[in-house]
């Protein structure tokens, strides 16, 4: 039990400095989707947002990497999408943030696959 409230204090922790980063930094419709009850989901929670160009993509993502690491001491597990700028992603094992362009998030539409979720919108 000790385990799992250290777990979920750390996510939380995660997920106030990551949207305080990203909002900071002007991303665009950030959504925390809670999939702690949905059945084979691969993390506990999700961060979606998107920037307006692939540099503002890139630019949120190494500003939440950077500060991150800087101000919580948390590092991604693993990232993916740098080269393309246009979904990238931060693996934080718990918290995991997807950084869209506009066209990509439309495109993939991953708020559908996870709609059973709990969403809080900022």
């Amino acid at each position: 039990m000790i385990e799992s409230k250290n777990k979920e204090v750390e996510a939380r922790k995660i997920i106030k400095n990551s949207v305080a980063i990203l909002t900071d930094k002007k991303a665009v419709k950030l959504v925390e989707y809670d999939l702690r009850e949905v059945n084979n989901a691969v993390a506990d929670y999700f961060l979606i947002c998107s920037g307006t160009s692939t540099t503002h993509v890139k630019s949120l993502a190494d500003n939440l990497y950077k500060l991150n690491r800087r101000e919580i001491k948390e590092s991604p597990w693993h990232l993916e999408g740098v080269e393309n700028k246009e979904w990238i992603l931060l693996d934080y094992v718990d918290v995991v943030v997807h950084i869209f362009s506009e066209e990509m998030r439309e495109f993939y539409k991953l708020e559908e696959l996870w709609a059973d979720a709990k969403i809080k919108e900022y």
